[in-house]
């Protein structure tokens, strides 16, 4: 018998998130041992209507592939992949790690390479086609133990966690859901038309420009669970400085203290106390990994945990997030690159004003 709030993450994800609809294709990239959400996904698409094409990660594959790949096997774009992205219509990635550090171990110029010459060609038709609202998509969480270890929970423990972030214990977490949605929509249309972005206090001084570009509210729809806004500042923008307290995890791999440097928009100094060499990788993976894809604000104050899963931790109340790489075309952002990762930044002891006016202070909106 499958936990009930299974059931229900499953029913949410496609008809709320997905709006999956008779006739549409739906991948589904998973793995195994989601196996109990992977089947009550499965049977609500194909009850709805929809035709189901799964892939699913073999736990360890990755690590065999950047360890012993060719450097033409590591450029190599399946022509599979390309179809799946330029003609589905909706995309359901169900994250289940086995071992959350399998790729500890892997060069990460390796990494670097396959992103650059072979996954960036993924990440710019995929952009596009959801910013065209052509492929529907969202990403959510199965438990197991691995993630469990990561956020020091038992099992058990990071069961409830996962499950109640996404208020799967309520009657009806899409109501939940759609109200949390206007709560953010009053602060999205606070910042329309706003243009320039000033971020003080313990662990930033930094500047940006949002001139003609859009915030999200994202409430369910493409992350489950959700609770942010977010935008992508102009490309050209960013002045000054922000450290992020929180571990970066990229691949499995943490990178600890960062702090990064700002000139006219782009990287121009950056620092780590811990994997340093990986920071500076993934910083000149291309032309645009060293500019700003994302500015994010987390709203789901009822995350308060940091469990090294960037799903989870840059909606927690109360910090910022800022992305390198790919912008977001939806909000208006130019940017182009294979890489698009999250650092967040603690804010508690912070302010932030648009064109002179006071948006946030200490952790939370004050408008």
């Amino acid at each position: 018998m499958p936990d009930p709030r299974v059931t229900k993450l499953a029913k949410l994800l496609i008809h709320y998130s997905l709006e999956l609809k008779a006739g549409q294709e739906l991948f589904l990239w998973t793995s195994p041992l989601a196996n109990e959400l992977n089947l009550a996904v499965i049977e609500e698409a194909i009850k709805a209507g929809a035709h189901v094409d799964v892939i699913n990660d073999i736990p360890g594959a990755d690590e065999i592939f950047y360890k012993y790949a060719s450097d033409a096997q590591l450029d190599y774009y399946s022509p599979i992949t390309k179809m799946r992205v330029e003609n589905f219509d909706a995309l359901l990635r169900i994250d289940a790690k086995h071992n959350t550090r399998v790729l500890s171990g892997v060069d990460p110029e390796r990494i670097a390479r396959y992103r650059k010459n072979s996954y960036s060609k993924f990440m710019k038709t995929y952009m596009e086609r959801t910013a065209k609202k052509e492929l529907n998509w969202v990403i959510t969480v199965y438990p197991t133990p691995a993630m469990a270890q990561d956020a020091d929970m038992s099992l058990s423990d990071y069961q409830e966690f996962v499950y109640g972030a996404g208020m799967l214990n309520e009657e009806n977490p899409v109501k939940f859901w759609m109200e949390e949605g206007k709560k953010q929509q009053k602060l999205i249309d606070w910042l329309k038309g706003r243009k320039q972005a000033v971020l003080k206090g313990e662990n930033v001084d930094l500047t940006m420009s949002i001139e003609e570009r859009i915030f999200v509210s994202a409430n369910g729809r493409n992350n489950f669970p959700d609770g942010e806004i977010f935008t992508s500042p102009r490309e050209d923008s960013a002045n000054g400085w922000i450290r992020f307290r929180y571990p970066s995890i990229y691949e499995g791999q943490e990178i600890h203290d960062i702090e990064l440097w700002f000139e006219n928009g782009k990287v121009v100094k950056e620092k780590a106390s811990k994997n340093q060499d990986l920071l500076t990788a993934l910083l000149d993976t291309d032309a645009g990994s060293r500019f700003l894809g994302e500015w994010g604000i987390g709203t789901n104050y009822g995350i308060q945990k940091f469990t090294k899963n960037i799903l989870f931790d840059e909606k927690i109340g109360g910090t910022i997030h800022l992305a390198v790489g790919a912008g977001i075309i939806e909000a208006g952002g130019k940017n182009e690159s294979g890489l698009h990762w999250d650092m967040i930044c603690d804010m508690h002891n912070a302010e932030v004003t648009l064109d002179g006016d006071l948006f946030y202070k200490n952790g939370k909106p004050v408008i």
